[in-house]
């Protein structure tokens, strides 16, 4: 730093003072989100009723005696919760490395020494020590300060820096927000000058603490999909035990008595209706699905949120950082009557243009950090490289800063040729005009020039020359005899994604909704740029306080603009959009954001500019901060809730003829067809594998051309359910077919088994087959690539040609050896029940279920 520390004579606390005040009030540190360990996943897990009853199921088996079905049953429990507790340690350890991206180090004096220490160490009445590029540790008093201006987008979403002036004594520590503060804010950008300051709160009690005090009361919502599998597998479980208890006491009152027997009966009927793949399905397809979308460079840290995004109706997003790049560029320079538009690209400029640039850059710092210094020097460089108005040996003699009372900085520099000094002066035009004397009809005629570039969202800056003798030079900028040269126009450039992206929202049936503390000129100026619709309906945060929560319900339908917005007021468009029954994602990266984050649906954090506060409060995270990005997870979270319900309409098709092949035999005191060890056939290797063929489904072309499911849609709709029965009844009466011929026809049992079993395998595959698309037909989608499928389905070809071949595996399952006109049967029976399983996509068969399984959104 230029401020020498003799000039400052500030000894500040000793060491041991520190370590008091760190006793006393805590680390500088905002509270995280505390990590779930092993033993509170393994609680949520097994406290689902489906679980409960699986364990009970195993305990069953170890009182009977029979420890390998005991123990592949638990294994499979425990395998669904190392999946569960793999995806959390997963999130939380990449959350980590994102939370250490936004620790700042601080410049302190300790004990009468400048050092640099961890930002969390910094502690009440810490004398801290602020440059260029420094993130503020936390809350202070500015105690001496040289031209110093602070990024405070983060907290009041102004991409503008905002200056500060020292402490005169009087002010209490008030919120952010304007220029000539003598307060600094925990987690802001120091971006000119330098400065002295005085911690007042750390920690918790800073203004991004306070922010984060409101996301306390804010409790996540379980997704509408949670409470559906929750009722689902509740009722399917109350299902099960009590046709459970009804087969026990039926086979024991007609086999004399055999309770033992009849427990096992009851069991394998438990099994067979217990829906433990739900859980299994929900588990992989929202594990995956958020692997899928990290691939994408978006962190899911809610793995739940991911089947939200297919029902996002809303997008509400944050102007600065998120729509537009967080940095100036000059979009528009003006001189005289002349104007000319500027783009990023232009190599070259009209030469009434040369004068205005060159004398930005020699108004400015050599090395600039200000955003708006940095897009001059940027311009310059770019357009005037091989000029005569770049002027790198010129010498810098003397600056005249800007302060309160003057809003324009002047240099003096003086070429190696000549013996008078140029005067470069840049600032608010109005200072510039000041400097310029000007008179009230050139005031009035350069005003209407400003709001005119004000009304494009610019920020304008005046650029002014001067001439003077050498000789002392004066002690003020009114002595120079200024010219006005010409006015500059910069802007916060839009991503050059998003507009993409938002026409790809429309065409999907999500509006866009943009939140910004900037001026309604400014939001109106970015809305026309990215195709926001519509751009004529701004709603300013005043208009909004004088709203009750009736009018801003109604005026939210159609109005897509939010300016001069607060925090408080982002939280409450949020919580008036769920009042009207959108489903809301917001996106944002700084504090002022975590509230409404939190509050929505979907919360979308920044990763690389985004605060701790925002990404702990958010249920994704964009590691690479592009817009574009929330797109393609809207499509996977389509992809996933549509692949997810054929893949739940499976289960429940298959399910059909394994419980009522579990349930008729007892019922009409015939021998077991199916047995424990069957049934963890079916269920531990066809149907977990059947999740991975579904979840890897591609995405239907419409995808994005239909608009968001709705959030109270069922997963078992009616046309599913009439679908699912007509599949499963009929795979159902083809196997009983088999088994009463083959008993009739006076085979033993074991021979029955061994038919319907392997007719029932092969109707199960051809359930995935003809499940794979609810449009198409088993001849079109075999065409489209699925790995998944072929390995399943060569999986369990190969075991059960293990089971039919071998010896001490035909003993296990209690089978026959198999014949061969009893393969030509199978393979038989095997066709029809894909014949049936096929039936329901026909015309005729949508017509009469009412419009098939995609159900009009």
């Amino acid at each position: 730093m230029s401020v020498k520390f003799s000039e400052i004579n500030l000894q500040g606390l000793t060491n041991q003072e520190a370590l008091e005040h760190l006793a006393e009030d805590g680390y500088n540190e905002l509270p995280s989100a505390k990590k779930r360990t092993f033993l509170h996943i393994l609680l949520e897990v097994v406290r689902e009723p489906m679980f409960l009853m699986l364990i009970a199921c195993g305990l069953l088996y170890l009182l009977l005696g029979d420890r390998e079905e005991a123990l592949m049953l638990i294994g499979f429990v425990a395998v669904i919760i190392g999946i569960t507790f793999y995806q959390e340690q997963k999130t939380e350890r990449a959350l980590e490395a994102l939370r250490d991206l936004s620790s700042p180090r601080a410049l302190v004096i300790r004990d009468g020494d400048q050092q640099r220490i961890a930002g969390r160490e910094v502690v009440r009445e810490d004398i801290i020590l602020l440059s260029e590029g420094d993130r503020v540790p936390a809350d202070a008093v500015l105690l001496s300060g040289s031209n110093l201006s602070v990024d405070e987008s983060l907290l009041t979403g102004e991409s503008v820096p905002v200056r500060k002036r020292p402490w005169d004594g009087r002010l209490e520590m008030e919120r952010p927000g304007g220029d000539d503060l003598p307060f600094v804010y925990s987690g802001t950008l120091v971006v000119k000058g330098q400065g002295i300051a005085e911690v007042r709160s750390t920690g918790p009690r800073t203004e991004i603490g306070k922010i984060g005090k409101a996301l306390q009361i804010l409790e996540p919502e379980d997704t509408n999909l949670q409470k559906q599998t929750s009722r689902i597998v509740r009722n399917f479980a109350i299902v099960g035990l009590s046709l459970c208890v009804i087969v026990v006491v039926v086979f024991a009152l007609t086999h004399g008595g055999d309770w033992l027997n009849g427990f096992l009966a009851g069991i394998t009927l438990a099994m067979a209706t217990l829906p433990e793949e739900f859980p299994v399905v929900l588990t992989i397809f929202l594990a995956l699905g958020a692997w899928r979308i990290s691939q994408r460079h978006v962190l899911t840290r809610r793995v739940h949120a991911v089947e939200m995004l297919g029902a996002a109706t809303v997008l509400c997003v944050d102007k600065t950082g998120t729509l537009t790049l967080n940095r100036m560029t000059v979009t528009r320079l003006s001189v005289g009557k002349e104007t000319l538009e500027v783009d990023g690209k232009q190599m070259s400029l009209p030469e009434v243009f040369h004068q205005i640039v060159e004398y930005s850059i020699l108004a400015s710092p050599a090395d600039p950090f200000d955003p708006m210094e940095k897009a001059m020097r940027e311009l310059g460089g770019r357009t005037l490289a091989n000029t005569e108005h770049i002027h790198k040996n010129w010498e810098l003699v003397r600056e005249y800063s800007l302060n309160e009372n003057l809003l324009a900085m002047s240099h003096v520099w003086r070429s190696p040729e000549g013996q008078d000094f140029v005067i470069a002066a840049k600032g608010a035009p109005e200072a510039i005009a000041d400097l310029c004397h000007f008179l009230p009809e050139q005031m009035e005629a350069l005003r209407n020039e400003i709001n005119e570039m004000a009304d494009f969202g610019l920020r304008v800056i005046g650029v002014a020359q001067a001439a003077f003798k050498a000789g002392s030079l004066p002690e003020g900028q009114h002595d120079f005899d200024f010219k006005l040269i010409g006015l500059i126009g910069l802007a916060d450039p839009v991503r050059p994604e998003v507009a993409g992206a938002v026409k790809e929202c429309y065409t999907a049936g999500i509006r866009i909704i943009m939140i910004t503390g900037d001026y309604p000129g400014t939001a109106k100026n970015i809305a026309r740029q990215i195709g926001l619709r519509p751009d004529d309906q701004i709603i300013t945060g005043t208009e909004l306080d004088s709203m009750d929560d009736k009018e801003l319900m109604e005026r939210i339908k159609t109005a897509c603009i939010f300016a001069r917005a607060v925090p408080e007021q982002k939280l409450r468009i949020v919580t008036a959009l769920k009042a009207n029954g959108e489903v809301v994602a917001m996106t944002g990266d700084g504090v002022n954001d975590a509230p409404a984050l939190k509050a929505a649906h979907i919360g979308i954090a920044m990763g690389g500019r985004g605060t701790d506060v925002a990404r702990e409060s958010a249920a994704l995270v964009l590691l690479d901060d592009n817009f574009a990005s929330i797109v393609q997870a809207v499509r996977t979270g389509r992809r996933i809730f549509d692949n997810l319900k054929k893949a739940m309409a499976f289960i429940f098709s298959v399910h059909i003829p394994i419980a009522g092949m579990s349930l008729i035999p007892v019922l009409l005191n015939w021998p077991l067809a199916l047995l424990p060890v069957h049934i963890l056939f079916l269920e531990l290797i066809i149907d977990p594998a059947c999740t991975i063929v579904f979840e890897g489904e591609e995405d239907e072309p419409d995808i994005m051309q239909r608009p968001p499911r709705k959030l109270e849609e069922p997963l078992f709709g009616r046309a599913m359910i009439l679908s699912g029965l007509i599949q499963g009844l009929g795979i159902l009466a083809v196997v009983l077919i088999i088994y009463i011929g083959i008993m009739t026809l006076g085979y033993g049992e074991a021979e029955a088994r061994m038919m319907a079993f392997v007719c029932m395998v092969i109707g199960n595959l051809g359930l995935i087959f003809a499940n794979r698309s609810w449009k198409h037909s088993i001849l079109k989608t075999i065409r489209i690539p699925n790995k998944a499928l072929w390995w399943v389905t060569g999986g369990a070809a190969l075991f059960l040609t293990l089971v039919l071949s071998i010896q001490f595996l035909r003993d296990l399952f209690k089978f026959a050896p198999l014949h061969r006109w009893e393969l030509a049967l199978i393979i038989l029976s095997g066709l029809i029940g894909i014949l049936i399983s096929e039936s329901v996509k026909t015309n005729a068969f949508q017509k009469i279920i009412g419009g098939g399984r995609n159900e009009k959104r």
